[in-house]
Parts: C-alpha cells; sequence; structure tokens
C-alpha cells in the first residue's frame, strides 16, 4: 500500500542525487538526459548559425 504524498528515494538518501547535482552546478554539463540534449542542441544550433544573443 502506497502512502500518498510520500515518495522515497535511495539516490536521495544516499546522496547521489545531491552529488550529481553539485557537479552539474560546478561544471555547467547537465547530468539529466534531457539537459545534456537541450546543452548540445543548443551549441549545434550556434555553431551552425550564430549567436542570436
Amino acid at each position: 500500500m502506497k502512502i500518498r504524498g510520500f515518495s522515497f528515494s535511495w539516490s536521495r538518501l544516499l546522496g547521489i542525487a545531491g552529488l550529481k547535482n553539485k557537479v552539474a552546478r560546478k561544471t555547467g554539463i547537465p547530468t539529466t538526459r534531457g539537459g545534456l540534449e537541450r546543452k548540445l542542441g543548443r551549441i549545434l544550433m550556434e555553431m551552425l548559425f550564430g549567436n542570436k544573443n
């Protein structure tokens, strides 16, 4: 039986989630697949079309 409003994560308990977050902030490289795809996509678009800022 699940308890509503309660979630458990081994990764958070062991500190892995926090460590990954800290590494991502220091290096500027996302650790999630979506974040990495967004970053690579932006770099590729800037290389092809130049910086739009």
